[in-house]
């Protein structure tokens, strides 16, 4: 089973044990940064593994390998001998692991870590992410066979990690520990199991304290929300593909769920450069299901297998879940969009109703399909206008640009006015595609963001008078359709009721360090 290692990044000695005795209980081994600490603190190191409690590994990271250590190798060598100085006959009392680069030889300093006990961790930072064969990597990298093997690699696509998740199988009798650094890689220290890694680093990401490493999960959310210690290699993978996914509800709305059922299960968030890559390793991996998000609703189609009616009329999928040995596509977007809608605006349908819908993407298609079957009429607004025209030519909708000419169209059509784009989004642009437009009060206006809660858009629209909606209540709502497809029952009422007591804006982001 994979461990949890908390990286301890503080000035002090003090500042670290404080951190850890905070954090404890999420943790099963320490990491102590030494290259962090003040000068004057390393001379006090021996003694942190008698105050941690739990095993611990020493480490002094060069600025070259992403540290902090700027000394020379013999300054270094200096501490790393001073943190293993005067070993205890009780193990409990040294440092259980020392870390130490592949070009870093010294046999007299890895002998006296073998005789009492502390483990060599051998390691190879790849920051410029230019190891391509990393089963060669970890063969070249070995000295003895009592080493784990380290490899961390930063990664800026999904082919990267596909490539570190595949080596996995060279070595299954090997401990070792693999790490994507960054956010494409946060999954691989989520699912360390699958990936057969050794630990997985994590930080108190609330504390204000040193980074350890791009792309860490803080330790407390890794423990609970994605209750990481029950991971093993039969735990069923879920989770949502998209980019660049950092404010994303659902891994927090299904890993509340399966927790509340105790499933052998797990939801994660692929953030995603590829989606043909990513499919590679999806299959690789065995994951049963995924929630889809921008951009790649139209993208995933041709990886279908099987499409649902609403896929096929619509030409949008944001949900995959495995039936044999194909991938079933559906959309739960229509379904929750339109339930989330008539409940805000206290209606049975949208008949003699005209609304504008603003952008012409994945979600939109789904949105217009939906507008059209409860009796609406539309106008559907996008930079590409062409895209726009394409959706409406479906429904005899009106369409346009988000120009002068748009903006008057608009006047004609806002009942109800539905914005569909990123615009706004955490992590994308916050502009407003309807700047142009001014609102009267009098519309009922429904941004599908919901992080966050008031776009610039919505934000005007209130301001205006307007009766205003984010997305979260539409997202929830199709998450549990969602629920039902990745695993053929229905959300319990109870489990539903405790979801929605924590409030909308309790729910966590996909944070990394």
């Amino acid at each position: 089973m994979s461990k949890i290692c908390l990286c301890l990044t503080g000035k002090t000695i003090k500042q670290d044990v404080d951190l850890l005795n905070k954090y404890r209980n999420y943790a099963d081994v320490a990491e102590l940064r030494v290259d962090c600490l003040d000068a004057g603190e390393r001379l006090y190191i021996r003694r942190f593994p008698e105050l941690a409690g739990i095993p611990v590994i020493l480490t002094v990271r060069r600025d070259v390998d992403g540290g902090y250590f700027t000394g020379g190798e013999g300054a270094r060598l200096k501490l790393l001998a001073n943190g293993l100085a005067y070993a205890n006959a009780d193990s409990r009392f040294n440092f259980a692991y020392i870390d130490i680069e592949e070009d870093f030889n010294v046999p007299s300093l890895e002998e006296a870590a073998r005789t009492f006990g502390t483990r060599i961790i051998r390691s190879c930072h790849d920051l410029e992410g230019t190891v391509n064969d990393f089963s060669a990597k970890m063969k070249t990298m070995k000295h003895a066979g009592d080493e784990i093997i380290k490899i961390a690699v930063a990664v800026s696509s999904t082919r990267d990690v596909l490539n570190l998740f595949r080596s996995t199988g060279s070595f299954t009798n090997q401990d070792k520990i693999l790490i994507c650094m960054g956010h494409y890689g946060i999954y691989s220290r989520i699912l360390a199991e699958k990936f057969g890694s050794f630990l997985t680093y994590s930080s108190a990401l609330d504390e204000s304290i040193i980074p350890a490493a791009p792309g860490q999960v803080d330790v407390k959310k890794l423990s609970e929300s994605y209750r990481f210690r029950k991971i093993t290699k039969k735990t069923k993978v879920y989770g949502v593909v998209g980019n660049p996914l950092k404010s994303s509800v659902s891994p927090w709305f299904f890993n509340n769920i399966l927790n509340l059922e105790d499933a052998d299960a797990v939801y994660a968030p692929f953030p995603v450069t590829d989606i043909g890559d990513f499919m590679e390793l999806a299959k690789e991996m065995d994951i049963q299901g995924l929630s889809v998000t921008v951009p790649f609703k139209e993208a995933i189609l041709p990886y279908l297998g099987q499409r649902s009616a609403m896929v096929q009329a619509i030409g949008a999928c944001n949900t995959l879940y495995r039936k044999d040995d194909l991938w079933v596509g559906d959309n739960t977007d229509y379904a929750g969009f339109s339930s989330s809608l008539l409940n805000f605006l206290g209606k049975k349908n949208l008949k003699r109703k005209k609304i504008t819908i603003l952008g012409a993407g994945g979600v939109s298609r789904a949105v217009a399909a939906e507008v059209y079957n409860m009796g609406g009429k539309a106008l559907i607004l996008n930079r590409t206008v062409h895209k726009a025209k394409e959706i409406a030519a479906l429904y005899k909708f009106r369409w346009g640009g988000l120009d002068n000419n748009g903006v008057e169209l608009m006047s004609k059509y806002n009942d109800i006015i539905i914005q569909t784009t990123s615009a706004g989004m955490e992590g994308h642009d916050e502009s407003d595609p309807s700047e142009l437009y001014t609102f009267t009060g009098k519309e009922a206006v429904m941004d599908l963001i919901y992080t966050p809660p008031q776009t610039p858009f919505l934000k005007r629209a209130a301001a205006a008078g307007c009766k205003t909606l984010n997305g979260y209540d539409m997202v929830i709502r199709q998450a549990c359709l969602q629920y039902a497809n990745f695993f053929g029952r229905e959300i319990s009422n109870k489990h539903l009721l405790h979801i929605n007591s924590l409030g909308e804006n309790k729910w966590d982001r996909i944070a990394s360090g």
